[in-house]
């Protein structure tokens, strides 16, 4: 099997569009949370978007990137997934994220 290595690009956040059936939702609290390990930190995490922007995962951190005033972030496309395979991803990401919790 082979395996991809794409490459992290900065992209306008105003060009980049929230998944419409995304499950995860961020109160203030976790956005201002999130914006101050960026500050802290840096943008250690890239966003992943499908090849027209769309985000499948880092909308928390999408939020935080404009609550910072930043123009542009990180972002890693996801251009070897198929639309099903990124729904999928979705799922097993936002899973894995409430299995850490526990």
């Amino acid at each position: 099997m082979s395996i991809e290595h794409p490459s992290i690009e900065m992209v306008g956040v105003s060009v980049l569009r929230p998944y419409a059936r995304n499950a995860r939702t961020h109160s203030r609290k976790q956005v201002s949370q999130i914006a101050d390990s960026i500050r802290r930190f840096g943008f250690t995490n890239p966003v992943l978007v499908s090849d027209d922007c769309e985000i499948v995962a880092g909308h928390g951190r999408v939020m935080a990137a404009k609550q910072l005033g930043m123009t542009d972030v990180p972002v890693l496309r996801l251009s070897h997934l198929t639309a099903d395979e990124r729904r999928a991803y979705v799922l097993a990401d936002n899973k894995l994220a409430l299995n850490c919790r526990r």
